[in-house]
């Protein structure tokens, strides 16, 4: 998955909760995780939307977004060659709450038990 325009107006329709997921994840578009990501500075990129895919991939799977360690597990395994780990995730998203962030630029909820 690619994204070619940054400057896709966001949907009328677009609404975050109080810890700034999208209360409806079917609404997501790269152009959305775009904005989502400008909130930390982060220009995404072709891994970070293989990334966000297979996050939404486990949703889709597992109906529920992902804490870190399955996160990491499920990232490894579905992306052999990009070499996933905590620390390439923090670096590629500018954040410490690797699972909170990765989770909210693929439009999902935030994992339980997340802060």
């Amino acid at each position: 998955m690619t994204m070619t325009d940054t400057t896709t107006p966001l949907p009328n329709e677009l609404t975050l909760d109080a810890d700034g997921h999208l209360t409806d994840h079917t609404l997501w578009t790269p152009a959305i995780a775009q904005h989502l990501a400008d909130t930390l500075n982060v220009q995404l990129t072709d891994a970070h939307y293989r990334i966000l895919a297979q996050v939404r991939a486990f949703f889709d799977k597992y109906h529920h977004s992902p804490a870190t360690r399955p996160l990491i597990k499920h990232l490894s395994i579905a992306l052999p060659d990009d070499e996933i780990n905590n620390a390439k995730l923090q670096q590629l998203f500018n954040t410490g709450l690797v699972a909170r962030h990765v989770n909210r630029l693929a439009g999902l909820p935030k994992p339980p038990n997340c802060l």
